[in-house]
């Protein structure tokens, strides 16, 4: 039976940078605290493990090739240690987990995926999620995700879904969880995500952008909205201006993504995160996604499928389909 009212926590902290042995350790100690202050669902932010590859915006991919390298160790495998010790602190603290990570792949040394993993209170994982598309510099990391991890999880504290940033402004994904009776949505977002220099004019403001898109979603869904950004700390601010100090203005300026609440009208509500670390807490009572369907119910009468017809692929893609024989893995 599912719970009416959810208490849930979104982690606005930064990773211990490139390091996903540390970093782990970090979240375990943050899931401990949540559950402590009876949080029943922690969140925490995109590419959190081992932290978001802010380079690729700051410098040519000619004078990356040490930190791709760097990232791609710090990756993490789904059955590996790192994912297997977050799942069991989850089933220990009785909490559900959703985390963002940098995945690595078992058919090749340097592929990787921008994915999300939600993990239940038992330490099962119910949703493995890779983004279906790299925004903007992110395609010099990461390779395009695929339709399987498009599931909504029908748990006992609520049917919960997620999309990482700008998956977000994808209309016919975000429809896809809609149709899945979604009642919380998790979306996760990186501690800053520079377009421009910001001394110059035209600047994209994500901060209002990630606003507008959470609101707009929960309006839509009549759903929950948890909106979990990463944060910036010192040691990663200095460890960027370390290797350039040119970049040392851009990371001052441009605004830090903010974390919080949404209600199920679009409104934003309750406890806010930018400019620290911390833990902010909200207690969804779900019973109020309901009454707005009562107004457009897009996945119900308020639509015409008639006219519209949307089809998803939800199956895993790899890179090859082994018959007879079981490929051997290997970290």
């Amino acid at each position: 039976m599912t719970h009416s009212v959810t208490k849930v926590a979104a982690a606005h902290i930064a990773p211990v940078f490139l390091d996903k042995k540390a970093t782990t350790a970090k979240a375990i100690s943050w899931i401990e605290e949540a559950a402590k202050q009876g949080a029943q669902l922690v969140v925490f932010p995109e590419s959190f493990l081992p932290g978001f590859p802010i380079w690729a915006a700051l410098w040519a991919p000619l004078n990356n090739h040490d930190l791709f390298q760097q990232f791609v160790e710090n990756s993490l495998f789904v059955d590996g240690p790192e994912v297997q010790a977050i799942a069991k602190q989850a089933k220990k603290s009785q909490v559900f987990v959703s985390f963002g990570f940098s995945e690595a792949s078992h058919a090749s040394v340097g592929c990787l995926w921008n994915s999300n993993l939600l993990i239940s209170n038992e330490g099962e994982i119910l949703v493995h999620h890779r983004k279906l598309v790299p925004t903007f510099f992110e395609k010099l990391i990461w390779a395009p995700g695929d339709g399987a991890g498009l599931r909504v999880a029908h748990t006992s504290i609520g049917n919960i879904g997620g999309l990482i940033c700008g998956e977000n402004t994808n209309p016919l994904a975000r429809f896809t969880l809609m149709t899945q009776k979604e009642q919380i949505h998790i979306s996760s977002w990186p501690p800053i995500w520079p377009t421009r220099n910001p001394t110059g004019s035209g600047n994209y403001n994500n901060l209002e952008a990630n606003r507008i898109r959470a609101s707009a979603h929960s309006f839509e869904a009549k759903c929950f909205g948890i909106v979990c950004a990463g944060f910036m700390d010192k040691p990663m601010f200095d460890f960027l201006v370390k290797r350039d100090p040119a970049v040392a203005p851009i990371l001052e300026k441009t605004p830090g993504a903010e974390s919080f609440f949404v209600n199920p009208t679009g409104a934003q509500f309750g406890q806010t995160l930018q400019k620290s670390e911390g833990i902010i807490y909200a207690d969804f009572d779900l019973n109020q996604c309901i009454e707005p369907k009562q107004f457009h119910d897009v996945v119900g009468y308020y639509n015409r499928f008639d006219v519209f017809d949307l089809r998803v692929d939800a199956r895993r893609i790899e890179p090859v389909t082994w018959t007879n024989l079981e490929p051997r893995k290997t970290n």
